[in-house]
This record gives structure tokens, sequence and C-alpha cells, in this order.
């Protein structure tokens, strides 16, 4: 090939960079982190200029346990252009836009040019299904977490479902999904106050009821907690367990 053909393959190529930068405003390519010692939440969040809670809600990590040869994804980071929705995005990166918005920590669908979000692609977490629940049950579940949570983050949402599905599977509670919803203790109360006060019976929204998918799926925001409160709570029994995490107004707990 003459000059003239190696400069204008070099001018495409050019071309193809500059195109792929125009097409693709605010993306940040997504990478995998091998720890090393010395190396915790906090300093590899800022190694990589992106939020400690989408490093942990990439990668499903709740504690601080991290232990060298450990491999974290980064969350990739993307800022909102003109005329973006969180579906328009989920769609770009073929992500469920309900992920975007838990990794972004966002309470509300509406965002704004120049916002940046964190898209948790590779996102780690446990995939073992629960087993199979009916449709009552999966209603059951989907009701619970629209009356406790349906004004906290979507991470919230599907932790709450979890801590049903949590009890479900110890020797300490019913075996069923709305034997634990339903279950009144021996001291005649209520395991749940949504029960108590009716709202309960209100229908599922959607947000919960893909919630309620994805901790029957096996996603497990709680750690493992069987039980969770809000900061109001006064109940010095619950306060007293050992906490697993705390999301939103919401503290999970063993």
């Amino acid at each position: 090939m003459d000059i003239r053909g190696k400069i204008t393959k070099g001018k495409l190529v050019f071309l193809f960079l500059i195109m792929a930068l125009v097409v693709l405003p605010g993306i940040a390519m997504g990478q995998v982190h091998s720890v090393s010692k010395g190396d915790t939440i906090h300093k590899i969040a800022g190694s990589y200029n992106v939020s400690q809670f989408a490093l942990r809600y990439t990668n499903n990590v709740w504690t601080d346990s991290i232990y060298p040869g450990q491999n974290l994804t980064i969350p990739q980071r993307y800022t909102v252009q003109k005329g973006d929705t969180l579906f328009l995005i989920g769609k770009k990166f073929g992500v469920d836009y309900n992920r975007i918005k838990a990794a972004s920590n966002l309470k509300v669908n509406s965002i704004n040019p120049g916002q940046t979000l964190y898209v948790p692609i590779g996102r780690a977490v446990n995939t073992t299904s629960r087993g199979s629940f009916n449709w009552a049950e999966i209603d059951a579940l989907a009701r619970i977490i629209t009356a406790e949570a349906a004004s906290e983050s979507y991470i919230t949402q599907v932790a709450v479902g979890a801590v049903v599905l949590n009890r479900v599977d110890s020797p300490l509670f019913p075996n069923t999904i709305r034997g634990v919803v339903y279950q009144v203790d021996s001291g005649g109360k209520y395991q749940f106050e949504p029960v108590l006060n009716g709202w309960i019976n209100r229908p599922a929204n959607e947000t919960a009821k893909k919630a309620a998918r994805d901790a029957l799926n096996g996603w497990d925001p709680s750690n493992g907690a069987l039980y969770f409160w809000e900061h109001w709570i006064t109940n010095k029994y619950l306060k007293a367990r050992p906490v697993s995490v705390k999301l939103d107004a919401f503290t999970f707990t063993y």
C-alpha cells in the first residue's frame, strides 16, 4: 500500500475513535480490580473515582471483609446527557434500569444532564434460586415489600424481601412466605406492622414486584439478616441484635 493509502486508513481509524467518543459520552469502561494487601473498599472506590455504595452494590459486598486476590468489578461511570432516561441508559448497557437506579442510590426515576450514574455491569450476586413459590406467596412477598419500604431505595426493598426469605429458611420461623408475613408471636403480636394496620392488603407496586423477584433469585443485600428496623424504633430487643448492614432508614440485624 502506498503512503496515501496508509494516511487514509489512519484517518479512518482516527475518525472512528472520535465518533465513538461522541456517541458514547460520559462512559468509563468497567475494570476488574484484584485486591491487594492493605486495600479497603474506601481506598479502592477512591482510586477509581466511584462511590463506595456503587462498588459494594456491583460486587454484592456489604461488609468490610475483602481479601488479597479477590476480584472486584468496578462499576461504570456514566454522565447523564440531554434526553437520557434511566430506561434508555439501561437499554444502552443491557442492564435493568432498576439496577442502575440502585447502584446510583437513587430514590426517584428523574435524572438531570451532567449527573453521574453508576452502571453495575457484571454485578456479582448470589444467583442461587430460593426455590419455587406459588403466585399467592410471591404476591405476599411483594405486598410486604411495598408496605414496609415503598419509599426506600430499590436495594433496601430487595433487602426487606430477603429478610422474609431468610426467615422461611430459618427453623425459628414458619417455612412459607405467607406464614412468615402473617406470623403472630407467642405474645399475640404481629411480626410485621403492615399486617396489623392493614397496609398489607394494598396491591404491590411494580418496583416491589421486581424486588421480590430479585430476592427470590438469590440476591440478599441484607447479608442473611432475620430482622430489620427503622431509625425511630425503640425496641431494645431489636437494637441489641448484631447489625448486618444499614440501608437508607433501615437497620438489618441477625
